[in-house]
């Protein structure tokens, strides 16, 4: 289109006719042609109406997009019209797929930080009505008949509830909570939508309502319930696409940190079973016990130690101590076991020969290769003295403590537990008199490797002097010190698992009765 100073047209050509149908010589350009056109004229810079000059300015004519570039030619100038519609819809489609791209980079990130199944699913609901719609609810997998519920808004409120409601009463829903594809958010009536999905504060009626499913692992973690406006255009086929990509992601998000949690309860439940129990004092005799794993991660291990108390007065206590082949998880459900073995065992406990024997037998018929070593004491306190029955099965020989300082060795030795078919133990008889403590321990203590150069054994000389020093200090005392010193000797190398149980005849403990005739209890 050719216009001459005044801004009239002199001459256009037949696209140009099509495109400006009032266009014709002689009109002037300002009522033939869009505003942005006729601003660009007035506007021109002689230097910009040069031969290759790039565009000065675009819009729109109708539906379709144009580039204007003019030439002068002598006084007139020649606009040409480059149409560029399909360009800029797919530079306008690449930058929205550019945004939904960084939305679900986004949406993973923030989904994957945690494995809090609440927060997942109040990060899943607050997304969605951000970035999706104006609000946004998810719907749980029913709980009996009550649906628990997560809210969220556009302006960042959230809330939680549950209801008593029928999931068919949202077209879409409980398919959707089944794991089937819903119904298209252009078949919701968003005036049948019941008011438990619309969250506290939202303004304005609704415009539209979209429902999607959230796959989980195996079952569907749930489902999303979009909602938008009046005024806001409706969910698109392309949209409702892109939220089920979204909700692939959270679903497995909320899935997985669900199954973390389960699992987690499950190894807190089996857990309980396998830690070593908190000793105390069991019928005026001390008794104390420390545990360090092999592994700073982990809390369970191959050594274990159990304190049984007297089913009746007169009887026995029985402390075990042992340390099963291996480490971690494995060997520590071989203790379980064996822990497990030995308090069924109990009524048989005047007799740590015979213990013994069965235990072998029930480790020989296992499924495990694995064997273990453990020292049994039997304890009675009468008189103010401790009297101990102490029986070693391949295991470390108890060490006693005397008043003055002096350390002794209980006469006891024996084969391994698991590990050949007959079992050959002797049983020691040692007396505790008052402040005298048993030490019964693991070789993860005499064996840990430390020292100036890293590679030096902790050994039994050095748990002798240290048990010297202890000579008169409460059972707590004796595990802290003898502890404190081989973590110590330690450091951060590695070391196999360490336990170690003191049974301590308390000083000024007396027995008394509260009527003066029936069979009193010992205090401190």
């Amino acid at each position: 289109m050719v216009l001459d100073p005044a801004g009239a047209v002199r001459a256009l050509n037949s696209a140009a006719g099509s495109l400006l149908p009032g266009a014709a010589p002689g009109s002037a350009v300002r009522d033939v042609a869009p505003s942005w056109l006729t601003e660009a004229h007035d506007g021109l810079d002689p230097r910009q109406a040069t031969a290759g000059s790039p565009a000065v300015a675009s819009g729109t004519i109708g539906e379709r997009s144009f580039q204007a570039r003019p030439v002068r030619r002598g006084q007139d100038v020649v606009w040409w019209l480059m149409e560029e519609t399909g360009r800029r819809s797919a530079e306008d489609a690449l930058a929205q797929e550019r945004e939904r791209a960084a939305f679900l980079s986004q949406a993973s990130t923030a989904l994957l930080s945690s494995l809090n199944a609440e927060r997942c699913v109040e990060v899943t609901a607050t997304l969605a009505a951000r970035h999706l719609g104006d609000a946004a609810v998810f719907v749980s997998p029913p709980a009996g008949h009550r649906l628990p519920l997560a809210l969220a808004s556009g302006d960042g409120s959230f809330a939680t509830r549950a209801v008593e409601a029928d999931p068919s009463q949202v077209p879409g829903l409980a398919e959707a909570l089944q794991g089937f594809p819903p119904v298209p958010s252009r078949w919701i009536d968003p005036a049948a939508v019941p008011d438990w999905v619309v969250p506290e504060g939202f303004e304005g009626p609704l415009g539209s309502v979209m429902v999607t499913p959230l796959p989980g692992h195996g079952v569907p973690a749930g489902a999303l319930i979009v909602l938008r406006r009046c005024g806001r255009s409706s969910f698109t086929a392309t949209e409702e696409v892109f939220a089920q990509l979204f909700a692939a992601r959270a679903g497995a998000a909320i899935s997985a940190a669900r199954l973390y949690a389960e699992q987690a309860g499950i190894t807190r439940t089996l857990m309980r079973e396998l830690l070593p129990p908190a000793l105390h004092r069991i019928d005026g005799v001390e008794f104390a016990g420390g545990y360090r794993p092999s592994g700073n991660s982990e809390r369970v291990g191959g050594d274990f130690y159990d304190v049984h108390p007297a089913t009746e007065n007169g009887e026995e206590a029985m402390a075990v101590l042992g340390d099963v082949c291996g480490k971690g998880l494995e060997a520590a459900v071989l203790t379980g076991k064996i822990r497990n073995t030995l308090h069924a065992l109990l009524p048989l406990a005047d007799d740590h020969g015979r213990v013994l024997r069965l235990l072998n037998g029930a480790l020989l018929t296992t499924d495990h290769a694995r064997f273990a070593t453990l020292v049994l004491a039997s304890v009675t306190r009468a008189a103010g003295t401790v009297r101990l029955r102490l029986t070693s099965a391949g295991h470390p020989v108890p060490l006693i403590v005397r008043d003055g300082g002096r350390v002794d060795e209980a006469d006891t030795r024996g084969t391994l537990i698991g590990a050949l078919p007959e079992v050959t133990v002797t049983t020691d008889t040692v007396e505790l008199a008052p402040g005298e403590t048993c030490l019964l321990y693991t070789d993860g203590i005499t064996e840990a490797r430390g020292g100036p150069l890293g590679d030096e054994m902790f050994g039994e000389d050095r748990l002798r002097q240290a048990l010297g020093d202890c000579a008169g200090l409460p059972a707590e005392a004796v595990v802290e010190h003898v502890q404190m010193l081989a973590s110590a000797w330690v450091g951060d190398g590695p070391h196999d698992d360490m336990a170690l149980v003191a049974i301590t005849a308390p000083r000024h403990a007396h027995l008394s009765a509260v009527d003066g005739r029936t069979r009193g209890r010992y205090t401190a």
